[in-house]
């Protein structure tokens, strides 16, 4: 279940998936989700399941199926190192996906440009649309409005005795949102939100404000 937010005046819808979907631009926004980390540990030995190389595609092509944007706009680590085998399926859903798809580059982003442009993929370090700022990392300008990722923001919840639970959120500070991680086998940072700070939490297939 999508939870509906407003934003200097617009409207924005927050997936439980991790995507954040602004609605006046058909425009989805997604961050992290750090293609090719499955093989790059499968290279060095890690035990990771080869099925798990398709699970980010799998859930790539659900929130598209969900809000079928206009743009996508992958807001930097869209893979996590150099070219491997999963760059075929990229490959394979971009030429299946319908929306146009942009990246602002992360510091995972290593792989030639030339690359993406073959596939129609333009990049960006940064980019302004009215009032707000897409970039990879947190970062507030004055005059300006953030939505970024990086950080893998996590919150922990407690309940009564030594019960707790952390889970992946959507970060909102006054001119800044942190969107979760994306991509399966991230990992997460813990955040410690203020009194002003506004937090929302994916709890199993919503996202719940705490």
């Amino acid at each position: 279940m999508t939870l509906d937010i407003h934003i200097q005046g617009k409207e924005f819808q927050l997936h439980p998936l991790g995507g954040l979907f602004w609605k006046e631009k058909s425009l989805l926004l997604i961050s992290d989700v750090h293609l090719g980390k499955v093989n790059h540990f499968r290279k060095f030995g890690a035990a990771v399941p080869r099925k798990a190389i398709h699970k980010n595609f799998v859930l790539l092509d659900m929130i598209v199926t969900d809000f079928q944007p206009f743009q996508i706009c992958f807001l930097g680590d869209l893979f996590h190192s150099s070219l491997n085998k999963e760059w075929e399926l990229f490959e394979n859903w971009v030429a299946k996906t319908p929306a146009e798809i942009i990246l602002v580059s992360g510091n995972h982003d290593i792989i030639a440009p030339e690359k993406y442009r073959q596939l129609n993929v333009e990049i960006f370090p940064e980019l302004i649309i009215d009032n707000f700022l897409l970039t990879h990392h947190p970062e507030e300008r004055e005059g300006l409005f953030t939505f970024c990722g990086h950080i893998h923001p996590a919150v922990k919840l407690y309940g009564f005795g030594r019960q707790k639970l952390k889970l992946p959120c959507f970060f909102k500070s006054k001119n800044q949102i942190i969107l979760p991680a994306f991509g399966e086998f991230t990992g997460t940072y813990t955040m410690n939100p203020s009194k002003n700070d506004e937090v929302y939490a994916i709890v199993e297939n919503a996202v719940m404000k705490v």
